[in-house]
């Protein structure tokens, strides 16, 4: 990162003589007066305009925005572009081919370290049936209170809706922190950027793209990806990258027709059965993975990655209780099963489906899978790992619907299909903008901040790693229960007003920071 003098003048004189370097690099950051003043100005605002803050969220939400909905995405992008231009930020859509637009914006002629930050506008697709409500109707609710769903101030009170957390909460809360910021007279102390992608959800494809072409635009000292859930125990968390996934379809192949199970059964292949058994030798019941070599290119934790796991709040018998479960898999934490890589059985399509299924054999049967990696796997070594197994155990791969003489020539014979994937990023916890990122976060949680080497799900957090060469670090604020993904996904009132909160404190003092830690390390 390069020096900017001004802001290590600004840390000097921002910092009280009991918080000067101590010559322990690993003491923490703690809260000045002047932050925790501003902490106290902003929760003000926040207080007294939570119904318009809530207005603008619900209008935002109000809009559909499948990323293939084209018509409607445009109304999204165009929707979130004039919000960021009435607060004084200069904006643009930025374009390549058809795909959905991202959103750049940035504050004109603003001083200190560049940071970006990254959420999405564009949601899951949704089944209406499954709602209790229209998902692009926003409902409040509280189902500890009823009476109190429009109590603002109600710790229960939830807004429900599509995207209501998963992403578009980040951004009113990115935006409104800037209000607060600046109707309180509390100047950043970074340059902001903003980059809001239309198509997260759809596997980012053209997000690399956009990077290559807007890269002068988009560069930063810092990229803060603003996406996920707080941790399981209520209390924010920063997260230091995001595993990578690897989709595929496995599909196993019988009788070129359904055939009844009473005439046929015993002798006609089963392609149910056939890959019942198969992803037994794929993975155990308790979540090792058994192709060879899997493991091998995974990097070691590093010592402060293993002291931050440590501190992580043990919620696992919280959790078993609320999910109802009798037991877990893998010998270990919740928190340290995310630092593995994984093998998630997501479906097996055969059959049909339905409550009376036909007593057949059925002609095939596909199971759904996805991989979750970590450092150092990439999405090409996984693939190869699996063919490779699947070839040693006898299969015949094909990549499209097999032809006769394939289906007659291979008694053994699978189609393996791949979608597109994202390799995992991790950021180094110990690095001088990681520990500035923490101590900007403390000034509004204290010790109640959860720091995660790595998010179990997945993000686009590689490309700007890759793209910039610069630390990507992850701050979300949506409750973990939120229903991501899907139906009455929601999110409480206040994880939002929290927030808000949270990045304001973030605009203000990253940058004081970035220079106290960069002097600390310089001693």
């Amino acid at each position: 990162m390069r020096k900017h003098f001004c802001v290590f003048i600004l840390a000097l004189t921002t910092w009280s003589a009991a918080q000067q370097p101590s010559g322990n690099d690993n003491a923490p950051l703690l809260p000045n007066m002047d932050a925790k003043a501003g902490n106290a100005a902003v929760q003000s605002y926040i207080s007294q305009h939570k119904q318009a803050i809530l207005q603008e969220f619900e209008q935002f939400l109000a809009l559909p925005n499948v990323a293939s909905d084209t018509p409607n995405i445009e109304k999204n992008a165009n929707a979130l572009l004039e919000m960021l231009r009435k607060r004084g930020f200069t904006g643009q859509l930025l374009r390549t081919g058809n795909a959905p637009p991202a959103v750049f914006a940035e504050v004109p002629h603003a001083v200190g370290s560049p940071v970006l930050f990254y959420a999405h506008y564009d949601g899951q697709p949704v089944e209406k049936a499954s709602w209790t409500q229209d998902p692009w109707k926003p409902v409040l609710a509280n189902k500890s209170r009823p009476d109190a769903a429009n109590n603002l101030d109600d710790p229960d009170t939830r807004l429900y809706a599509r995207s209501s957390s998963d992403d578009k909460a980040a951004i009113i809360g990115l935006l409104t922190a800037y209000d607060a910021v600046q109707a309180m007279h509390l100047p950043p102390s970074i340059a902001i950027k903003f980059l809001f992608e239309g198509e997260e959800e759809a596997g980012s494809p053209h997000l690399s793209t956009i990077l290559t072409e807007h890269a002068e635009q988009l560069q930063a000292d810092l990229y803060v990806i603003c996406d996920g859930p707080t941790n399981q125990n209520g209390d924010a968390q920063i997260l230091f990258g995001s595993r990578g996934v690897l989709p595929v379809q496995i599909t196993a192949f019988g009788p070129n027709r359904p055939l009844h199970s009473g005439h046929y059964g015993n002798w006609a292949l089963n392609p149910i059965m056939e890959i019942a058994q198969l992803i037994s030798k794929l993975r155990t019941t308790d979540a090792e993975i058994t192709i060879p070599g899997f493991y091998k290119p995974v990097r070691p934790l590093t010592p402060a990655e293993q002291a931050a796991l440590k501190n992580v709040p043990m919620i696992d018998a919280q959790l078993k209780t609320e999910l109802g479960l009798g037991r877990t898999e893998g010998g270990a934490s919740l928190a340290e099963q995310i630092m593995k890589p994984s093998l998630n059985l997501d479906r097996i399509e055969g059959g049909g489906s339905g409550p009376n299924p036909a007593n057949a054999i059925p002609s095939s049967a596909t199971a759904y899978i996805d991989f979750r990696l970590v450092p150092d796997q990439t999405p090409e070594i996984v693939k190869q790992q699996l063919e490779s197994y699947l070839r040693e155990l006898g299969y015949f791969l094909v990549n499209k619907p097999p032809t006769q003489e394939e289906r007659l020539q291979h008694p053994k014979l699978l189609q393996v299909v791949w979608a597109a994937g994202y390799p995992p990023q991790r950021t180094d916890i110990g690095a001088p903008e990681s520990k500035a990122f923490i101590g900007a976060a403390q000034t509004v949680t204290g010790e109640k901040l959860v720091v995660l080497p790595t998010l179990g799900g997945s993000t686009p957090s590689f490309m700007f790693e890759q793209h910039f060469k610069k630390p990507v670090i992850g701050l979300p604020i949506a409750n973990y229960d939120n229903n991501q993904h899907a139906a009455n996904e929601n999110i409480k009132l206040k994880n939002l007003w929290e927030g808000i909160l949270l990045y304001s404190a973030i605009y203000r003092q990253l940058g004081n920071l970035f220079g106290f830690v960069n002097l600390r390390l310089a001693e």
